[in-house]
């Protein structure tokens, strides 16, 4: 099936002669990550009964994952240009495995989201390598489409995980969606050692390891201070203190990497508004993605009582409209212009997430399929082209970090996202919660989240159907807040792409300006007519049946 791979060093940006082979893999391993990201999502609920856990404690299994890949995709990305990205690629595929063998193994809530962080390092190694690897197989006039499949799979792999996830639940116990890992990811690793070449790497340079301290603090503390706080207070002492952490952090992170000889992230990078805007064009896409989905659906399974699996089938209009709008975007962005199709993606997206803060109890199913289609069209449009824009607006030679930086702010998006918006509905939940007649502990246990709240009335006698009542409307007040903020995020984020990403011809200004603040002058005017070329290449299909 698969030819043995050159062993030796490719040099990037050279065609390689088995460039389709190697994108077929890369997709799997993608995949693999991906998915991941959004197959617990279905299991909420029962890991929220079987290891009693409240909603910060859901928000942490969930974000403990993304958390640590944003932390370390920089450095993983860096680490694979100097060292190699096809050895980065093998070994995150391992951390991986490990991690999930880990995870489906856990016996609380704790040990659960400790093995969630040691995937979330294996995945850092992995998707950074997916993209360099990738552009550096691909000529400049079929890397688009190249680009355009990778972003697609990746958007597929998201959004079949809660489908995936539902069909294991239906079947077998809550660690199953973590030993599914395992096969998927030895046997993309198989085909990585047997198709995928090794990329010449550059010259190793120290690690930036007081950056990479820096920006895990500032996410962590920034995390863990919205997750935590509709508990202990949005103002509390140790909330506001978390808070000023984060800011710290992040100050000193950009000026350590201004300083630093060796930075893991040259932030000068962003002087680059194309690449700003695109950069904050994902990071807000996926904030309304993960922050939608780790709600809605709690409310599919608790509210309507689907079971895992027909709460997975539901978000499948999401795929289908994400798969229809993909391949047209690279058309749309070589004849309209990348300002216009990820303004128009996004708005999209907040469109959608729109609709659906109207729901209520009862809310008929099919009255979600046009808000959730919607939001699927928007990200469509948006993922391809904004990645290209990401990845032509470095040198070849940073592939790595443009990679890097891409996968980066897709995480961070969607840690906030999950953070804010499952905050934001679990303060609705609980100041709207009718709890009266209960003991002060049954209480408190009711109040922690929707399944905690149906646990409690499971032995409430007569007082349970009217605590379940409650706890339904409750809940959707609660997603009638979040959603309204995703909703407008994600406006907001239309608005900004379309005043930050610059119109075709000032795109090749405004590279001029900034390739020379990376030392890498020399590559301005080749990167000047590439940046053109790339974008109006064509769309998928044709690029990847060349």
């Amino acid at each position: 099936m698969f030819a043995s791979p050159t062993s030796t060093s490719w040099t990037p940006g050279v065609p390689h002669p088995h460039r389709r082979r190697i994108l077929a893999v890369l997709c799997l391993s993608l995949v693999v990550v991906t998915v991941d990201n959004t197959v617990l999502n279905t299991a909420l609920p029962t890991l929220a009964r079987a290891l009693h856990a409240g909603t910060s404690g859901l928000q942490w299994i969930t974000d403990a994952y993304t958390l640590v890949f944003a932390a370390s995709l920089i450095t993983a990305g860096s680490l694979g240009d100097r060292y190699g990205r096809r050895l980065a690629l093998l070994a995150g595929l391992g951390v991986f495995a490990t991690g999930s063998i880990g995870a489906a193994l856990s016996g609380g809530a704790g040990t659960l989201i400790a093995f969630r962080a040691v995937m979330g390092v294996g995945g850092a190694f992995v998707m950074p390598a997916t993209l360099s690897i990738l552009s550096g197989v691909f000529p400049a006039e079929e890397r688009p489409g190249a680009i355009g499949a990778w972003s697609a799979v990746a958007g597929i792999g998201i959004v079949i995980g809660p489908t995936m996830g539902g069909f294991l639940l239906d079947h077998f116990a809550w660690g199953s969606v973590f030993w599914v890992n395992v096969p998927l990811a030895l046997g993309a690793a198989l085909a990585v050692a047997l198709v995928v070449p090794e990329l010449t790497p550059q010259a190793a340079s120290p690690l930036d390891l007081g950056g990479l301290a820096l920006v895990t603090v500032a996410l962590v503390a920034l995390v863990d201070a919205v997750i935590e706080a509709p508990s202990r207070g949005w103002l509390s002492p140790l909330t506001v203190a978390e808070g000023l952490a984060a800011v710290a952090a992040l100050g000193g992170f950009v000026l350590q990497e201004l300083r630093n000889e060796h930075p893991m992230l040259d932030v000068r990078v962003f002087a680059n508004r194309a690449f700003s805007g695109a950069s904050g064009a994902v990071a807000l896409t996926f904030f309304a993605l993960f922050g939608s989905l780790f709600a809605l659906t709690q409310y599919l399974q608790l509210v309507h009582g689907y079971s895992p699996l027909a709460a997975g089938l539901r978000a499948l209009p999401f795929a289908a409209a994400m798969g229809a709008t993909s391949p047209l975007s690279a058309i749309a962005a070589r004849r309209l212009g990348v300002r216009s199709v990820v303004p128009t993606g996004l708005a999209l997206m907040g469109i959608g997430v729109g609709l659906l803060s109207f729901l209520h109890p009862t809310t008929p199913y099919l009255d979600l399929v046009g808000a959730v289609a919607v939001m699927g069209a928007g990200m469509g449009l948006v993922m391809a082209p904004a990645s290209e824009v990401i990845m032509t607006s470095v040198p070849p030679e940073r592939a790595g970090l443009a990679s890097a930086v891409n996968d980066t702010v897709r995480e961070v998006g969607g840690s906030l996202g999950v953070a804010i918006i499952g905050s934001l509905v679990s303060a609705g939940f609980r100041s709207h919660l009718a709890t009266g007649g209960l003991p002060a502990a049954a209480a408190h246990s009711a109040r922690s989240s929707i399944a905690g709240a149906e646990a409690v009335a499971a032995h409430a006698g007569t007082h349970g159907a009217a605590l379940v009542a409650s706890a339904h409307s409750a809940y959707t007040a609660g997603l009638s807040y979040g959603f309204k903020v995703g909703a407008a995020v994600a406006l907001a984020g239309a608005l900004g792409a379309a005043l930050l990403i610059p119109r075709k011809d000032h795109q090749a200004s405004t590279q001029g300006r900034f390739f020379p603040a990376l030392g890498a002058a020399e590559g301005t005017a080749r990167n000047v007519a590439t940046m053109r070329d790339r974008v109006a290449a064509g769309s998928i299909t044709s690029s990847i049946s060349k």
